[in-house]
Parts: structure tokens; sequence; C-alpha cells
């Protein structure tokens, strides 16, 4: 092993003397050897301070930074200005990698050089605790593998596990680094690498346990709501598609609420599409609402499915792709 690492992770953590342990643990004992890990306590008042310092002068390749109580993205950054890597990963503290995670990754990084960044499959635990959305989520995030499965879906929900990104340095500074600006900084960066052309994959293996608890930041903190996600989606899809029309497919709460962050955004919504007699020939937010089988008079328009169910899901991609439109050129999928 060389004096400079070749991968830092990046841990930021608050209070996390229960799981701490187990989190480490699971990183000194990587296969890839040539690592640093940089845990950015992010102003604990439990007993992590002496935890870090407890592991810190057991295995030199772990750096203990404390700051003041600024947030996660605050850690994230101040953990990835330390870093000495060309390549950065994250970990989460209260997660669990799986032996063999950051060889796998660094190796599918360097068998594709056009890939900027890397996730896994993921499991989540307590299993107990594990239900209802939490199994939908980890279905689908674990089905989503390949770059091309990922621009399919990438307005869905974030691709890449948070806890199990591993990404080339250079492409994370290219587009700025993490940013704080009011929604999900890991969606963040992933679409803003999106934006700037690079290419995404993931390790076909779960290699991260992600534990599963009610006061998740995630669970908690309005920045990951369920408005914060669309406000999200919609900045980055007006972007890509300014200058053309929307139809949203869709009439439900989804798609009213979709349609209302891209008019937010000066994004034209020139219909609404859906099955529902009763809804037909009606104005939803200054829009008629049409048939599918019209939906061929809008082949100028972007069309955006903002339908939860995946078999309707399935169904509104087939219905689209024998109108001529392309995914994700002239439409996709939303949530």
């Amino acid at each position: 092993m060389t004096d400079t690492p070749r991968v830092s992770i990046l841990l930021p953590c608050r209070n996390a003397a229960a799981t701490l342990d187990d989190a480490l643990a699971s990183l000194v004992a990587q296969t890839f050897r040539a690592l640093e890990i940089i845990v950015v306590d992010d102003g604990s008042d439990d007993e992590t301070p002496a935890l870090l310092d407890e592991w810190a002068a057991r295995d030199h390749r772990i750096h203990a930074v404390r700051t003041p109580a600024y947030g996660i993205v605050a850690a994230l950054n101040t953990a990835a200005a330390r870093a000495r890597g060309d390549v950065l990963a994250r970990m989460d503290a209260d997660d669990v990698s799986a032996p063999a995670r950051l060889e796998r990754q660094v190796a599918l990084l360097d068998d594709q050089p056009k890939l900027a960044a890397c996730g896994t499959r993921i499991r989540y635990v307590p299993r107990r605790l594990v239900r209802g959305g939490a199994l939908r989520y980890e279905r689908w995030i674990n089905a989503v593998i390949s770059h091309e499965q990922m621009l399919r879906d990438l307005f869905i929900e974030c691709p890449i596990p948070h806890p199990s990104l591993v990404m080339r340095r250079a492409a994370f500074e290219q587009v700025g680094g993490y940013r704080d600006v009011g929604w999900p900084e890991d969606y963040d960066l992933i679409l803003r690498f999106w934006e700037a052309g690079y290419r995404l994959g993931k390790v076909p293996e779960v290699l991260l346990q992600w534990r599963e608890q009610p006061d998740r930041l995630s669970r908690t903190d309005p920045r990951y709501g369920d408005d914060a996600f669309r406000r999200c989606k919609a900045h980055f899809l007006a972007r890509r598609i300014a200058g053309r029309p929307v139809v949203v497919w869709g009439a439900g709460p989804v798609g009213k609420a979709f349609a209302l962050a891209l008019q937010s955004r000066e994004q034209k919504v020139e219909a609404f599409v859906d099955l529902d007699p009763r809804k037909i020939g009606q104005t939803i937010h200054g829009a008629p609402v049409i048939h599918p089988s019209a939906i061929e008079d809008y082949r100028a328009a972007y069309v955006v499915a903002a339908v939860g169910s995946l078999g309707a899901r399935a169904e509104i991609r087939a219905s689209l792709r024998r109108a001529g439109f392309r995914e994700p050129d002239d439409c996709c999928a939303v949530a």
C-alpha cells in the first residue's frame, strides 16, 4: 500500500455512537486496502468523539475532523476538501459495507473509464422495520443497474443509493461538489453528473446494508420530503426540455403536483392525459384533459408520465412507444 490512498471515504456523523463501531469495522475490513476514512463529526454531544479517537489510534487510515453542527452538506464538503484519493466513496455511520464493496466498485470504474460514478445493490436492515414503501424502493433501486436503465428512470427517484456511491474525484469537482439548495444533496449531485454528460453504473451485488430507522434524516428533514424531490426533478427536467411544451400523462395527485412544479419553472403544460371519462374534457391548471388516443396530436411536446402504479407506468411507456415517442428524449416517467 502506498502512502497516498486511492480511495477517500467521506463519512459524516452526528451522535452516532450506537452504530459507528459497526460502520467503521466494515470499512477497515475492506479487501481494497489503499484507502483513507475521513470522518467528520458534525457537532456530536454523545460518545462519538471518544469512539473516533479510539478508532484513529488503532488504524492510521482513519482521520477524525470535528466541526460545529453545520449539517450534512457542509460535513461532506469538509471531508472532500481533505481527501487525497482520486476516487471518493460515501458511507454513513449507521450502515455496513460488505468486505468486497470498494474492490468491486473500483474495478468497475477501472473497467469502464467513461463512468463518473457507481453504486451497488442494497439491503435494508433490520428487516423487521422494512415494509411497504421501503420494500418497493429496495426492489426498484436494485433492478436499475445499467446507465441506460438509470437514464430511463432518472426522474422516478435517485438511481444510486447515496451511502453506496463511489465517484471519480475529477468529475465530482467538475460539477461543483455537494450543494445545499433545499432538496436532496445526493440526487442533486447525480442529476448534475447527468447534465454534464457523465455515465453512471452499479455493481449488481448487494454490497451495502442500509439501516432503516424512523428518525433517519431522510425521514424527518423537509429537504427529503415529497415536495423537495418534486422541485428538484422539475428544476432539472425543465432545464433539459426548455422550449418544448409538456403533456402530463396522469391527472391524479401526482400529475397535478408535478404540473404545478413545472409551471413554477415557467414550463408550459399543454395538456393532461387520463383514462377517466369524468376527467376528459375538463381543464386542470389551465390545460385540457385528453384521452390517450389523442396523444399523437402532441408530437412536439415532451410527455411526463406521472402515474405511480408500476403496471400503469409500463402500459403508458408502451403507448408512447407506439405513438413514436422515444424515452428519454421525448418522454420520461416521474414519481
